[in-house]
C-alpha cells in the first residue's frame, strides 16, 4: 500500500504540472476555450487564470505565508499518514491527495509566485481550478466522509474488542 500511495503521489503531481504547463503554453495565448458542454449550455471551460492567492483569490498577494501554510499542511499530512498507516485505505488515500494537491500548487507558488488555473465552471458561476485543488477537494471530502461514518465504526469495533480481552481475562 505504501508503495501505491507514493506512486499516486507522484503520478497525481505529475499530471498537474502537466495539463500546468499545457495551460502555460497553449491556453495562456488564447485565454479561454470551450471544454464540456450539451448543446448551448457551458457545463466547464478551459479559462488561463494566474492566481497569486489561495481558495477565490483570498489572500492574495500572501505568497510567503501560503508557502508555508501549504508545507505545513503537507508535512503535517505526511506525519499523520505515517501514524495512521493501514487504518483505512479511505483514510490513507484522503491524505495522500491532501499531499498531491499541495506538492502541485508548492512548485508553482515556487517557480512562479502564483498557482496556474484553468477548469472554469460555468453551468453555475465558480472558480476557476486546477488538477492539484481537485486532489485537495476530493481529499477534503473523503476525510469528511471518513469521519463521520468510517472512523465512528473503528472506533466501536476497537472499543468493543478491548472490552472482550478485559472480561477473557
Amino acid at each position: 500500500m505504501a508503495i501505491f500511495l507514493a506512486v499516486l503521489v507522484i503520478a497525481l503531481v505529475g499530471a498537474d504540472q502537466l495539463v500546468k504547463y499545457w495551460a502555460v503554453h497553449e491556453l495562456k495565448p488564447v485565454g479561454s476555450m470551450d471544454f464540456i458542454h450539451f448543446g448551448s449550455h457551458k457545463i466547464v471551460d478551459l479559462t488561463y487564470l494566474e492566481n497569486d492567492g489561495a481558495i477565490f483569490g483570498s489572500m492574495s498577494g500572501q505568497r510567503w505565508f501560503l508557502i508555508g501554510f501549504t508545507t505545513l499542511v503537507v508535512i503535517g499530512c505526511a506525519i499523520l499518514l505515517i501514524k495512521v498507516f493501514r487504518r483505512s485505505k479511505l483514510l490513507d488515500i484522503a491524505l495522500a491527495l491532501f499531499i498531491a494537491g499541495g506538492i502541485g500548487n508548492l512548485i508553482d507558488r515556487f517557480r512562479f509566485a502564483y498557482v496556474v488555473d484553468m477548469f472554469e465552471i460555468k453551468l453555475f458561476h465558480f472558480a476557476i481550478f486546477n488538477v492539484a485543488d481537485i486532489c485537495v477537494t476530493v481529499a477534503f471530502v473523503l476525510l469528511l466522509w471518513y469521519a463521520v461514518f468510517i472512523d465512528p465504526k473503528l472506533e466501536k469495533k476497537k472499543k468493543a474488542s478491548a472490552e472482550k480481552a478485559e472480561t477473557n481475562e
